[in-house]
């Protein structure tokens, strides 16, 4: 088994923050510094930091409504980092990222499994926002935001917008680039003023206070998983 896979699926954290403690040095495969794309074999002994894996916790699935100054990341010294905020007693990492200034739902998790599943572009996962800009929503500046955006050197995917409010519009992405809203919004002459996620396929908000988390529920977590073995 490869190591990134090895760990996030011992819970320890994802695929992705295996990558940057590998380049760091800090992983070990009996007692040698790996390399990315190391094996795992039967009877290698995995060490972080120098310590063993903590054996796994049971699954935890956490929906928080993720303040504005909150950064998705687990990294120490990173201030308002979300491991700091959430303060959890076992290790869980977020699925995906929402960025700094925006707040809203944000997935996390201690299963390495789900975060692999949800985090590959292809299988196209909606998440649904909120979103004010600085000046009135057109019927244009809608069809161009539905039809695709030139962003990053590449045109953003069709998706689906529709009107809240006179400056306020809510959007359907199946994407996930780096701030893709406010680049998007900012290619067009709108400036993004307040930006919130509404919901990630079929988990939701619902009315959760900004700041607040609770646990998914058993429906909702369970049509979640059967939508990502499609």
């Amino acid at each position: 088994m490869r190591i990134n896979k090895y760990v996030s699926e011992s819970g320890y954290c994802s695929r992705r923050e295996t990558d940057r403690l590998i380049a760091a040095g800090r992983i070990a495969i009996n007692g040698e510094a790996c390399a990315a794309g190391a094996d795992v074999l039967p009877g290698d002994t995995v060490t972080i930091d120098g310590l063993p894996i903590p054996p796994k916790a049971e699954p935890v699935y956490l929906a928080l409504n993720k303040p504005r100054g909150i950064v998705c990341t687990h990294a120490p010294g990173v201030a308002g980092n979300i491991a700091d905020y959430m303060d959890y007693p076992v290790r869980i990492f977020p699925i995906g990222r929402l960025d700094k200034d925006s707040e809203g739902l944000i997935l996390l998790t201690n299963d390495g499994g789900i975060v692999n599943r949800m985090m590959r572009a292809e299988h196209g996962h909606e998440k649904e926002y909120v979103v004010t800009v600085d000046k009135p929503v057109t019927d244009e500046f809608l069809l161009r935001m539905a039809g695709g955006v030139p962003i990053m050197d590449t045109v953003t995917l069709p998706c689906r917008t529709y009107r809240i409010g006179e400056s306020t519009f809510g959007i359907v992405l199946t994407q996930g680039l780096n701030r893709q809203i406010r680049r998007m919004c900012k290619e067009l002459g709108f400036r993004v003023l307040e930006l919130r996620r509404e919901r990630i396929m079929n988990v939701r908000l619902d009315g959760l206070e900004t700041g607040q988390r609770r646990e998914l529920g058993a429906q909702e977590l369970g049509e979640l998983l059967a939508a990502l073995q499609d």
